[in-house]
């Protein structure tokens, strides 16, 4: 008898779905680093028309789909990206940008609902003239996230985006939206994702989180930055042949798991809310706006990783945040398998 275990530990320890499987058997393929992968082709052309850009590029991971965006809008070493202190980029994709693009981090705080506040965005602001240009780098871009992962899966609304991309468009600037959990984002706000991302130069979709593709992102923006996207993607060792067995997985992924979203954001808040009546937890279950659900331990007998072992004895796996906070991640995929 097979134990069932419950993964909590993040969206992004889903197992493909028969469909998919199905899928990636039966993809047509070819070379897709000469342009011919009938399968990945399709899936790109899905992913710019769903986000209302003009192309896409399927990328092996997010952090590469990042990179590859921020080195192609910072085209020149010692351009300065703006980003939240604890955004993605700037925490958890080791420094590449500058290590690899030599593109400068400027950051500026976020708020718990993952924003960060426009008058430090244009503070942050600096250009290679006058006084300056001997001593600062230059900003070109600037970063946002949505859904914010640090902040609890918090949304950023279409009327903020909006006023950030005044921002850049004014200042000559880029900007650059990670969308990992876009479609999570779209979802919990009733508004399409290409209203979501209109006021982006580019972006970011990772398909192997909340949607349950195994494997892969996809970058979206003008065929202008798609083609030098393009170039990055291979320098970075990006560049696959038939990848279209991947692509495959990825375009069922967006078929038909982006309707079951909503489903895991309801599981989510049942959780929190299930939690919430625990002693030792605390829960703010207002800040439970998609399919992440992080708690505190009240109590100083219990830590993080006491309490992972306990779980994990009753085959509940889950993720310490901290010592003392927790962080639970559902995805539709998963959910699946469970019912």
């Amino acid at each position: 008898m097979v134990t069932k275990v419950v993964d909590l530990r993040s969206d992004t320890v889903t197992k493909p779905s028969e469909a998919m499987r199905a899928a990636m058997a039966a993809a047509e393929v070819d070379d897709d680093v000469l342009g011919a992968d009938p399968t990945a082709q399709r899936l790109e052309a899905e992913m710019a028309r769903v986000t209302g850009k003009e192309a896409a590029l399927f990328v092996p991971s997010g952090t590469m789909g990042n990179l590859v965006s921020v080195l192609t809008q910072c085209d020149t070493r010692g351009s300065e990206v703006i980003l939240g202190d604890s955004s993605h980029i700037h925490m958890c994709e080791n420094g590449g940008i500058s290590t690899i693009g030599g593109v400068h981090p400027r950051t500026v705080r976020n708020n718990p609902d993952g924003t960060m506040d426009i008058d430090m965005i244009v503070a942050a602001i600096r250009h290679h003239v006058g006084a300056g240009a001997l001593h600062y780098p230059t900003t070109r871009l600037i970063c946002l996230e949505n859904t914010h992962g640090r902040s609890g899966g918090k949304c950023l609304s279409v009327e903020y985006i909006d006023k950030v991309g005044q921002v850049a468009q004014s200042h000559g600037l880029k900007l650059h939206i990670d969308g990992a959990r876009i479609f999570n984002a779209s979802v919990a706000l009733g508004v399409p994702v290409d209203k979501l991302v209109r006021a982006a130069d580019s972006v970011s979709v990772c398909l192997s989180k909340g949607l349950g593709a195994p494997v892969g992102s996809v970058i979206v923006g003008s065929k202008a930055f798609i083609e030098k996207a393009r170039i990055l993607r291979k320098t970075l060792g990006g560049g696959m042949r038939q990848v279209g067995v991947l692509c495959a997985a990825a375009y069922v992924a967006v078929r038909d798991n982006i309707g079951k979203l909503a489903d895991d954001h309801r599981k989510a808040k049942v959780l929190a809310d299930g939690l919430k009546k625990i002693k030792q937890f605390t829960v703010d279950l207002t800040s439970v706006e998609t399919n992440m659900v992080f708690f505190d331990i009240a109590d100083p007998r219990i830590t993080s990783d006491k309490l992972c072992q306990v779980l994990e004895r009753r085959n509940v796996l889950a993720m310490p945040g901290s010592s003392k906070r927790f962080n639970s991640v559902r995805s539709t995929a998963f959910f699946i398998c469970l019912v």
